[in-house]
């Protein structure tokens, strides 16, 4: 057994790749090794902004070996007349590296076919771990640049290539650059070093300044920083995207601690905190009250020496930063909320969309018939209608325009210093949630409803203009508006008719004597991609439920239902799925099932009269289906339409549904739907397999 190091030595890799890229690496190492039949024990992997490594135990002094019985073709075409093998057996056992000497017969399923047995002798370990280059060559990442003359494109241009099998040099080369034994060391602090054996990595790179683990090095910087913060009696917020940003951009931390101005303070916290994290990565500090204080700490990459001058550069870049905020802050507050919203007409929301200001509209129109829908009270309809007219303004601040990630946050900020009413500022900053497939919804009622209209009018715009997300692009971020309505809506427990609610606010949009800023061709367009729309959004449950671990002929029932109500789709799934392995289930889903099926094919206008029933199972059917019309608990439905089924298999068993009376005929007819209405409430039944239930 040996250990095996590779390295590749890059320039500076960005922060944002460095965990995906090892991660990576780490993966395609093990799949390289299971391919090849090398045995090995752990694989430990190891990361720098300049390194990435990977350290296999155990690994065996060579591949396994390796044999393989092969079928070809049959006996009848393997020999020709003559008994003599033909060329499609010659064929064959060229193509496994044999002869035909090679080839016996054997028995299958009556007749008799050609087989060979393979052997591969198990390559030595360093010829087989020479061939890692490829490894290395096919990683993938989402930024890359070429060097040189060279056409090869990577993560960033590639310095030095470390390959030890214990104490031997793997030998390969990528561009020109040979493996060896050769590191290097902290760029300002450490030099390049032999590595004696693999087993000395981590140890003989700390010797330079470097440390190699990731998780150590975290570790490290969270000590000090927090150690930092407990001697000076702070609190501070070891935000963990910062972390592992600061970590990866880092080999040899050291933290300190600086300082600012407390005039600065009047600033609002979340600009000074962005100015920190986002454009310094520094870590800002609180007191126990949870007031921010004028310090931060930051880590260098490096030791201690003349911290004092790396703080007092740290702390001039801060205050400048700091200096714009605060001119912005109060240049800003000189205007009022309508000369910026005013701004927004003259604003580009999309070429085909009209002005960010028309897509305001737009989404007023749909957010009034939302909060309609919820039977807000006219003075929550005010204040929401207020907002949907004003929620975009800071859009046009200097400070937004300076600092972009504050877009929504000082949009309540200056709403409640120009007088707005808390809600109304509250609704501006939460219409942007959430910011991510997993990120925080809003809290507030007008902030969700103001959020779904934003994003509705969006996807339904976009779709209308001709421009819907296909495969992986999508440049309007479509997916995620849709993601985020379905979650808003979901966590709520609001069960919306979509396509009714966008179909009123279409009618509205197209009445407007402008289109509300749509080209004629777009707003036309509307009505008919409603439909697409709610496709899109349905595509976002399945997705979900399908996370969830949702089996897949429980989702097809719920979402091929012909429902635009995408919370209800996601209740439904949940109950099925809840009770699936009732006893009654599949009965009871196989009744349902004839139903649905029956009048799938032959619907009818006809309303039930119970004059012309001609038996009794046609009246105990009739009446054990009226009460589901009162039972809106989805999970109580579900157990009122499963003990349907001894009142549906009786009917069959005495009625027959297809006479020559026409009149009788659809009056039955009209009794099945009544149970099909009421099914397809809940899902889409006929989806549903319940052979293995």
């Amino acid at each position: 057994m040996a250990d095996f190091l590779l390295e590749i030595g890059l320039e500076e890799i960005p922060a944002h790749l460095v965990t995906p890229a090892i991660e990576q690496l780490q993966s395609r190492v093990a799949d390289f090794m299971a391919d090849e039949r090398l045995g090995f024990g752990e694989i430990k992997a190891y990361s720098t902004p300049r390194r990435l490594a990977v350290l296999i135990n155990d690994v065996a002094a060579k591949a396994e070996d390796f044999e393989e019985e092969v079928k070809g073709p049959a006996k009848r075409v393997a020999l020709d007349a003559d008994g003599n093998f033909t060329k499609a057996a010659q064929g064959f056992v060229r193509g496994q590296g044999l002869t035909t000497d090679d080839i016996t017969f054997k028995e299958f399923n009556g007749n008799e076919y050609v087989h060979v047995t393979k052997f591969e002798a198990g390559k030595p370990a360093i010829e087989v771990l020479a061939g890692i280059k490829a490894v290395i060559e096919a990683m993938t990442f989402s930024t890359t640049m070429k060097w040189a003359r060279h056409t090869f494109e990577y993560v960033r241009p590639i310095r030095w290539i470390v390959a030890l099998l214990d104490t031997t040099v793997v030998p390969f080369d990528i561009l020109g650059v040979e493996s060896g034994r050769t590191t290097r060391g902290h760029r300002f602090l450490g030099h390049d070093i032999e590595l004696a054996q693999a087993s000395d990595y981590v140890a003989d790179l700390k010797s330079v300044f470097v440390e190699a683990d990731a998780t150590a090095r975290k570790a490290e910087i969270q000590a000090q920083v927090e150690a930092i913060a407990a001697k000076n009696n702070w609190q501070v917020v070891v935000d963990a995207d910062l972390l592992e940003e600061v970590n990866n951009i880092l080999e040899y931390p050291t933290a300190f601690a600086g300082s600012f101005a407390e005039e600065y303070l009047q600033v609002p916290d979340e600009v000074l905190i962005t100015s920190m994290k986002e454009h310094q990565r520094f870590f800002h500090v609180v007191d126990a009250a949870g007031k921010l204080l004028p310090h931060f700490i930051s880590v260098r990459n490096g030791n201690a020496e003349h911290i004092e001058n790396v703080i007092a550069g740290n702390e001039k870049v801060l205050v400048a930063r700091l200096e714009d905020a605060k001119f912005f802050y109060n240049e800003d507050q000189k205007h009022s909320i309508d000369f910026y919203n005013n701004k927004l007409e003259n604003v580009s929301f999309h070429a085909k969309l009209g002005s960010v200001a028309n897509h305001t509209h737009r989404a007023k129109v749909i957010a009034t018939s939302l909060a309609e829908a919820l039977n807000l009270d006219a003075e929550q309809i005010t204040e929401l209608q207020r907002a949907a007219d004003i929620y975009k303004f800071d859009l046009m601040t200097g400070m937004v325009n300076e600092f972009d990630e504050l877009q929504g946050v000082m949009g309540e900020k200056y709403a409640l210093i120009f007088g707005e009413s808390k809600a109304v500022a509250q609704a501006i900053r939460e219409h942007y949630m959430p910011i991510s497939a997993d990120g925080a919804l809003p809290s507030s009622t007008l902030g969700k409803l103001l959020a779904i209209a934003d994003k509705l009018d969006s996807l339904l715009a976009f779709f209308a203009g001709g421009m819907v997300p296909s495969g992986s692009n999508d440049p309007y971020a479509l997916r995620r508006a849709a993601t985020g309505v379905v979650a808003i809506l979901a966590d709520n427990g609001w069960d919306f008719d979509l396509a009714d609610l966008l179909s009123k606010a279409v009618v509205q949009i197209n009445a407007a004597d402008d289109k509300l800023g749509l080209p004629s061709e777009v707003a036309v367009a509307l009505p008919e991609n409603i439909s697409k729309v709610i496709a899109f959004l349905t595509d976002r449950v399945v997705k979900a439920l399908q996370d969830a671990g949702i089996r897949r002929d429980i989702i097809n029932a719920v979402t091929k239902n012909n429902i635009a109500d995408t919370t209800l789709m996601a209740k439904a799934a949940t109950v099925l799925s809840a009770h699936k392995d009732d006893e009654n289930f599949r009965l009871g889903v196989e009744a349902l099932t004839r139903v649905m099926r029956l009048t799938t094919k032959n619907a009818t206008e006809a309303s039930v009269q119970t004059g012309l029933f001609e038996n009794t199972a046609e009246a105990d059917l009739w009446n054990a289906v009226q009460p589901l019309a009162n039972i809106m608990e989805l999970d109580a439905r579900l157990v009122a339409l499963l003990e349907l089924q001894p009142a549906i298999a009786a009917y069959f068993a005495e009625t027959m549904v297809m006479v020559d009376d026409d009149a009788i005929k659809q009056n039955r007819l009209a009794t099945l739907q009544a149970v099909t209405k009421e099914a397809s409430q809940l899902a889409n039944f006929l989806e549903l397999d319940v052979k293995s239930n």
